[in-house]
């Protein structure tokens, strides 16, 4: 079995399978033979099965949040709106089943009419981070179901529990066997598995881009379908016409989501030289007045980091960006709590060379950057292999119009810092991957396109 500890103190949440090799085989065998009587239903039918899940996971929300709280750290209010945010996908795509439309083409020739129709592009499979344990798996296998594909999951071994227990729901709901289908063990094993057999024909992956590129290369062998979800280096971009107050508090609110340790938490903090100095008072009062805790609790709170590894990376990069001469203004050290804690930290005086400007930090740390003008930092911020999200904040609607046009990123958020829902299209660019998850643009992602020619139509 797999020990899955509280992140905050360490004690011990719960136990999921160690599966062997065999036993993930097994799994990939039950998704595949299910696929053909689950992409042949109604997908009306399909629509209410997903329902039916939805419901059910609605009505115990608060028992799905604490344990959330408990395998992965964050605080419950945190926990509370993810449930909310998964359930929103699961919520659109027993809707968009029903909606996955095809064509008509004017005929090439007098006796015959030309169809497209669209078809669920097989067994697929996915596998998905700790920092979101609800919300990646429901919005992965939400879609996949509602286009007619069986899914089989592999969440991460740091907060699976969760999962299980979305699994559990699940079945309770009426999806069945091999329709939904969940491994936990070896990574490395089971990535092997899933993209070495040619029946799984997508995979949809969240996490690194190192990860990211390895799976890439193995799907590549059997040209599998796939939906990458990698790092990211937000800049967030401050105009002197922006309201400071509006500003800083989005910024707050998004970099702290989960302790930081998020793909769209803003890492690169540009601000124009007019209100900089102000922006860093007011950044680091708000923060200031956040508390660092554990999670069970009613209030926000900023929560441990999820496993040893990542405080250790938070410290390196602060102390480096120290010792290259960057300002402390707030924090810069773990925190007096111990454990796994580190204290909210608010750098300034960075400049470009640094480690910290390059690296997706991961972490409760603000790194704030002057700038002079719109041309320099748009050059600053596309300055990364990194293109998930960046945010901006300016008055000039022109000056928005442009910076959607020339920041190279698969989304831009304008004056907010808020990204996600269920209507939306998410992903990026570059090193931070290809394909979208969300709207009506991520069901695509699950089916393939078929011509159909029908001729002989003449009397």
């Amino acid at each position: 079995m797999i020990d899955v500890l509280n992140p905050a103190d360490g004690s011990l949440v719960g136990t999921a399978p160690d599966l062997n090799v065999a036993q993930v085989k097994a799994a990939i065998d039950r998704t595949c033979a299910a696929f053909p009587a689950w992409s042949r239903k109604l997908a009306r039918e399909r629509g209410d099965l997903l329902r039916r899940w939805f419901e059910l996971i609605r009505a115990d929300r608060a028992a799905f949040a604490d344990l959330l709280v408990k395998e992965n750290g964050k605080c419950r209010v945190e926990a509370l709106g993810e449930i909310d945010y998964g359930l929103g996908f699961i919520e659109w795509y027993a809707e968009e089943a029903k909606r996955v439309y095809g064509d008509t083409i004017p005929s090439h020739a007098d006796n015959a009419q030309v169809l497209v129709v669209k078809e669920p592009a097989g067994p697929t499979a996915a596998i998905t981070p700790w920092n979101f344990p609800f919300m990646m798996i429901a919005r992965k296998i939400a879609t996949a179901l509602a286009a007619g594909c069986t899914m089989i999951i592999k969440p991460s071994e740091l907060t699976p529990l969760t999962a299980y227990k979305m699994l559990e729901y699940a079945r309770r709901a009426g999806i069945p066997e091999g329709v939904f289908e969940m491994v936990t063990g070896n990574p490395k094993e089971i990535g092997e598995q899933f993209t070495g057999d040619p029946r799984i024909r997508k995979l949809s992956f969240t996490g690194s881009t190192a990860v990211g590129k390895l799976l890439a290369a193995a799907c590549a062998r059997d040209l599998k379908k796939m939906t990458l979800e990698l790092g990211g280096n937000a800049p967030f971009i401050v105009f002197d016409d922006a309201s400071l107050e509006d500003a800083a508090t989005a910024l707050v609110a998004a970099k702290l989501r989960n302790s930081g340790q998020v793909c769209i938490s803003p890492n690169r903090i540009y601000v124009q030289d007019a209100i900089h100095d102000r922006f860093v008072a007011a950044v680091a009062e708000k923060v200031a007045r956040i508390r660092v805790d554990q999670g069970l609790q009613e209030d926000f709170v900023v929560g441990p980091m999820i496993n040893q590894a990542g405080i250790d990376k938070v410290a390196a990069l602060v102390d480096d960006a120290r010792a290259a001469g960057g300002q402390v203004v707030l924090g810069g050290e773990p925190h007096a709590k111990g454990g796994l804690f580190y204290s909210a930290t608010v750098l300034a005086g960075l400049d470009d060379s640094m480690r910290i400007a390059h690296t997706e930090i991961f972490g409760p740390v603000f790194p704030i950057y002057r700038f002079h003008t719109e041309d320099e930092v748009v050059q600053r911020a596309n300055a990364s292999e990194y293109g998930l999200v960046a945010y901006a904040y300016t008055r000039d609607l022109a000056r928005a119009f442009r910076l959607s046009r020339n920041i190279e990123s698969g989304m831009v958020m304008l004056n907010s810092g808020s990204v996600g829902t269920a209507s939306v299209p998410f992903g990026g660019v570059k090193h931070s991957g290809y394909g979208r998850e969300g709207s009506y643009y991520g069901i695509e992602e699950y089916v393939e396109v078929k011509y159909v020619l029908m001729a002989g139509l003449d009397k």
